[in-house]
């Protein structure tokens, strides 16, 4: 998302989407291709239905967005910034990389039929790569940075054992570099970001940075997958 298609060139676009092509070929021979296991510590599913809220870091909006609006169990997802102040929540700020801000996804979900530990797997799975540091992809900056924005100590609890499981295990090659930070706000992002991969299919940005992972979703975790078609 570090450039708006329809400003650059037709030839310079071709060559990005070229350069974006190879850079997550690469990323998804070093990914895990089966689901990373489950949180040996997660909460227990609750009893009746309720609402409890999530907010994750992990590169652009777009894509992050896209996967979890797909989790069955999420109720409703909203993408903005994290990280900063409310005076530079802005698009136009945050792309500065002077604001503090990642670009994240509020989840809200229903916790007697998801729990936040299964949010987390399919966060590290199929969500993003939480070895790049300050990056995710072609998309480079603070802003782009893995990130857990955790409300309660439960979720911080929860966090830091899975990522040390992870770790122990080396499901991935390198170390995870996930922040788990508490939320001292999130903002909400601009309309036109909203379901921006829904909205916008055939962009060549989604096709080859986000729709991948939606793909992913659906192979790895066929029991959580929903078609999400937009409310």
């Amino acid at each position: 998302m570090a450039f708006e298609e329809v400003t650059v060139p037709a030839r310079r676009f071709l060559l990005l989407v070229g350069l974006m092509a190879l850079v997550f070929a690469m990323a998804a021979v070093a990914a895990p291709r089966q689901p990373i296991p489950a949180a040996k510590v997660d909460a227990q599913r609750a009893a009746a239905p309720g609402k409890d809220t999530a907010v994750f870091a992990g590169g652009c909006f777009w894509g992050t967005q896209a996967v979890f609006e797909r989790v069955k169990g999420v109720l409703k997802t909203t993408v903005g910034y994290a990280g900063g102040s409310a005076a530079t929540a802005t698009y136009d700020q945050v792309v500065t990389e002077t604001t503090g801000h990642a670009e994240s996804v509020e989840v809200v979900y229903d916790p007697s039929k998801i729990t936040y530990g299964q949010l987390l797997r399919v966060f590290f799975s199929v969500a993003h790569d939480p070895t790049e540091l300050n990056r995710q992809g072609p998309d480079v900056g603070t802003s782009y940075r893995s990130a857990i924005f955790y409300t309660n100590a439960e979720q911080k609890r929860i966090a830091d054992a899975y990522i040390a499981q992870l770790d122990a295990a080396r499901v991935f090659p390198q170390r995870i570099v996930t922040e788990v930070t508490p939320l001292k706000g999130f903002y909400r992002g601009e309309e036109y970001h909203q379901d921006y991969a829904l909205k916008n299919p055939d962009s060549g940005y989604i096709q080859i940075c986000d729709l991948p992972k939606i793909s992913a979703l659906k192979q790895q975790f066929p029991e959580l997958f929903v078609d999400y078609k937009g409310k």
